[in-house]
């Protein structure tokens, strides 16, 4: 049969008619199709496969791993005395293995750590809008605060990753080249290496919790934005600002309310006798800070208009 130009086959539309009038789609109490699971729509290992294999996450990745090398290179070029026990953390950083691990978080810490922490958190929601495919995830159909939820586990699974992976990558670069001698504090305190490479587990924990509020930040203005260079640029301008902001001494005690103050509190672990109050300030601020801005994100993002 031929129905307006189209060649129609009057069995299967028989076939076809019956097999729908015998479907029957029962609905479960909460009004979702019988045998829905909204726990095994986007699994968090199916989200990470599908970050590990974008291009930014393996760039900014193996940018890290390079890093350190990167530092090596510089110092075997320039002028270093790996005997010196006082100085900064620059000055310290070829006296042994650690000493170089502190100088590489002492230089990445407050730009680097920020920005791919932002990268990683203001990217993903925004990216989902920019490509058109947020409206898809949600019509498959993920509830939004499950997607919200598994994009923002993926993304703090490989912030940690990172942060982890440059002081371990550092460390190994360090040994290679400067030993395994003690660790030497600005304060010309020393400790053995095994303290020291404790001392620093301790300080990548804290530096993770100091940056929550960068996450939390970055989430919220990726639910706000169909464009990812804007969640995270507008993250890492504010973290530059409240860090310029930290260094205008006559601000005095106000300066202890903006989220970048506490950030190099874990230099503190370097003591022999550590200090932890001000890392215990840096952690309520961070985790102030970083739940604000989640519920902000959460709250937006319930709420929008999808149309991308």
């Amino acid at each position: 049969m031929t129905e307006n130009g189209v060649h129609t086959d009057p069995g299967a539309l028989t076939d076809l008619t019956d097999a729908a009038a015998k479907q029957h789609t029962e609905v479960a109490p909460d009004g979702s199709s019988k045998g829905y699971k909204a726990r095994r729509t986007l699994r968090i290992w199916v989200e990470l496969q599908r970050q590990i294999r974008r291009r930014r996450t393996q760039l900014v990745l193996g940018f890290l791993v390079l890093l350190p090398f990167i530092l090596v290179v510089s110092f075997e070029i320039g002028q270093s005395d790996p005997n010196r026990r006082s100085g900064g953390f620059v000055d310290l950083a070829t006296a042994s293995g650690i000493n170089f691990v502190v100088l590489t978080l002492f230089v990445s810490s407050s730009f680097l750590l920020p920005m791919i922490v932002a990268l990683f958190f203001g990217d993903t929601i925004a990216s989902e809008a920019s490509w058109s495919s947020l409206k898809y995830l949600l019509a498959a159909p993920i509830p939004r605060h499950r997607l919200l939820r598994q994009k923002a586990i993926s993304s703090g699974i490989l912030s940690v990753f990172a942060l982890a992976l440059l002081p371990a990558v550092a460390l190994a670069a360090g040994v290679a080249w400067y030993g395994t001698g003690e660790v030497v504090s600005p304060t010309g305190e020393a400790a053995p290496f095994g303290d020291g490479v404790l001392a620093m587990a301790f300080a990548v924990v804290y530096i993770s919790i100091n940056l929550f509020w960068v996450a939390g930040l970055a989430m919220f203005l990726s639910v706000s934005t169909d464009a990812p260079l804007g969640a995270v640029g507008g993250t890492v301008l504010v973290s530059i600002v409240s860090q310029i902001l930290d260094q205008i001494e006559p601000l005095g005690d106000l300066r202890n309310y903006l989220p970048t103050h506490y950030a190099m509190a874990w230099a503190d672990l370097l003591s022999t006798d550590i200090d932890w109050s001000q890392m215990a300030r840096g952690t309520f601020s961070a985790l102030a800070y970083g739940g604000i801005f989640t519920l902000l994100a959460a709250r937006v993002f319930k709420t929008k208009d999808i149309t991308s």
